[in-house]
């Protein structure tokens, strides 16, 4: 009795330990973004990013019993990745252009509750051919989140913080893919491939209700920042636009100012970067047609390098992402146990990586080099394509790892400084069409990746086959489809060093584009940036400042005990 009445206590003083230990974690990162209101939206917009990745990482790990219940091959599993990336690629431009002029929040939401139900009906498919159409459904609402997020993220967040505000957001989409992946595929094992549907729809209804009930609509255009320290979201947006409005009725003839300069236009004309003429934007950019947005958003220089080397960059990722445990088990004769630690370690690498990449781009970027949101990512992916040979090639397993993980970590490491600078370049009445046009390009290559990965290493293996050394055991995967992936991802790793040569040369654009943006009419009742001299921004600066220490004194917005947002 004695012992059971120890051994309860030991575990209680565990449990009490970890909520502990729990509380200081969340307490630690709601300090250092800057308060729960910031914490609460940086959290809200991960988790549909996780969402949306867990969704296409459950359907490869569910594969194998996909293929037993339906009676499907591999090809037919890749379409249903395939046909949901293309579906939302097509349908991503229509919703930007909603994006733009509609309230965000209510269009997420919804979206997010459709998605929810098309997963629900993924679950209870009868027929590949009835899986294949709930694929298509899901494809379609799932394209609001990445224009509607990016938006929302660009009138909550100042420029001078946005790659290390995307990076937490991004950690969201990275961590939602392991889980997918882990979860799924045990779930799938252990119960069937429907339970793994169901898991995953069921916290989406959750998230879209906290979603609409605690994140209101911000002001466009950089007018409803959220200073650090923020304890009431919904009180802070309140205040916004009652500033706002006061400001208007104050001088008819004056637009409201934003909450303060943008810090990346500011910095654009202390470089002396001239906007070009042809590209300012002089009427409401929120009442350009679509056909005229989508023409003046590939007319940006930089936008279109960022696109393409975006585009290739998950190109790359994708294909890898797919064939990477065949080749892990192939290639270095190892077990299912093995294969998926070994993905743990690569996603673990790009967690890493897009958590310091997003503070350390920042961090240049303040101390005056604006042109780091270019040729920070392009090192990356250069950098990245050079680690990844070696973790390729190499015949043994302890090694190689260390090489692809920090491949990885760079590859995963460009996105939060390319996320923050297209929204540089782009007035804020655009950015949700201007992010649809790099989702449904970025979308196509993520769907033709696998079928051309796939494609090419059946062909080299055709070609160079080889024998399986003398006593292994190669299983479902021949060492002849291993020869064939190992040349594949080494060929396709040009994809990834081309990404990385376009933006070294959107480095000699860049910081005009910038400044062309600052000069366009904003669409939201913020003035541009440019026009004013470097006195005023000064003053303005200071003025912000001395604005945040005032509030951080004051009673309503002195800062509580870190709470869980």
């Amino acid at each position: 009795m004695s012992d059971q009445s120890a051994g309860a206590g030991i575990a209680r003083a565990i449990l009490r330990f970890l909520r502990w230990f729990g509380r200081l974690i969340r307490g630690e990162m709601v300090r250092r973004v800057g308060g729960t209101a910031r914490a609460r939206v940086i959290l809200i917009f991960g988790l549909v990013l996780a969402l949306h990745g867990a969704d296409l990482s459950t359907v490869g790990s569910i594969a194998p019993q996909l293929e037993a219940s339906l009676h499907i091959d591999n090809l037919q599993i890749g379409l249903l990745t395939s046909v949901s990336l293309v579906v939302g690629a097509i349908v991503t431009i229509p919703v930007g252009l909603f994006v733009d002029r509609l309230q965000r929040v209510p269009l997420l939401s919804v979206s997010i509750v459709l998605w929810s139900v098309a997963s629900l009906l993924s679950a209870f498919a009868g027929s590949y051919e009835t899986l294949l159409l709930t694929r298509l459904f899901l494809g379609a609402v799932v394209a609001t989140a990445g224009p509607a997020i990016a938006s929302l993220t660009g009138d909550y967040f100042p420029s001078q913080e946005r790659a290390r505000i995307y990076a937490y957001i991004l950690g969201g989409e990275v961590a939602g893919q392991a889980v997918g992946f882990i979860v799924g595929g045990n779930i799938a094992s252990a119960i069937s491939w429907r339970a793994a549907f169901l898991v995953l729809a069921v916290p989406g209804f959750f998230l879209a209700r906290e979603l609409y009930r605690t994140v209101p609509e911000p002001l466009r255009g950089g007018q409803s920042h959220l200073l650090p320290g923020t304890v009431d979201l919904v009180q802070a947006a309140a205040e916004a636009r009652a500033t706002t409005h006061t400001e208007s009725l104050a001088d008819d003839d004056e637009l409201p100012k934003p909450q303060e300069p943008d810090f990346a236009r500011v910095a654009a004309e202390r470089l002396g970067a001239q906007p070009n003429p042809d590209l300012i934007l002089v009427d409401d950019p929120r009442r350009l047609t679509l056909i005229d947005s989508v023409r003046y958003v590939l007319s940006i220089p930089t936008n279109v390098l960022m696109i393409i080397s975006s585009s290739l960059g998950y190109f790359f990722f994708s294909g890898l992402s797919t064939y990477a445990l065949l080749f892990v088990r192939g290639h270095y004769h190892v077990g299912q146990a093995t294969s998926s630690l070994v993905l743990a370690l690569l996603v673990g690498g790009a967690l890493v990586g897009t958590l310091v990449s997003g503070w350390l781009s920042d961090a240049v970027v303040r101390r005056g080099y604006l042109n780091a949101r270019v040729w920070f990512p392009a090192i990356c992916y250069l950098s990245a394509a050079a680690l990844l040979v070696p973790g390729i090639v190499s015949d043994h397993l302890t090694p190689a790892i260390w090489f692809d993980t920090a491949g990885a970590a760079l590859l995963s490491a460009a996105n939060p400084p390319l996320d923050a600078a297209r929204l540089d370049i782009m007035p804020a009445g655009l950015w949700g069409r201007a992010e649809s046009v790099r989702t449904t390009v970025r979308s196509l290559a993520q769907a033709l990746a696998p079928l051309l990965f796939g494609g090419l290493s059946d062909l080299i293996a055709g070609v160079f086959p080889k024998q399986a050394p003398p006593g292994t055991h190669p299983g479902t995967v021949t060492p002849g489809d291993a020869r064939g992936l190992e040349i594949t991802f080494l060929v396709m790793l040009m994809t990834l060093a081309a990404g990385g040569i376009a933006l070294l040369r959107a480095r000699f654009t860049y910081a005009q584009d910038v400044a062309t943006a600052a000069a366009s009419n904003q669409g939201s009742g913020a003035p541009s940036v440019l026009g004013r001299d470097t006195h005023t921004l000064d003053e303005d600066t200071e003025h912000q400042e001395q604005r945040r220490s005032r509030e951080r004194r004051s009673p309503r917005n002195r800062r509580r005990p870190p709470q869980s947002p």
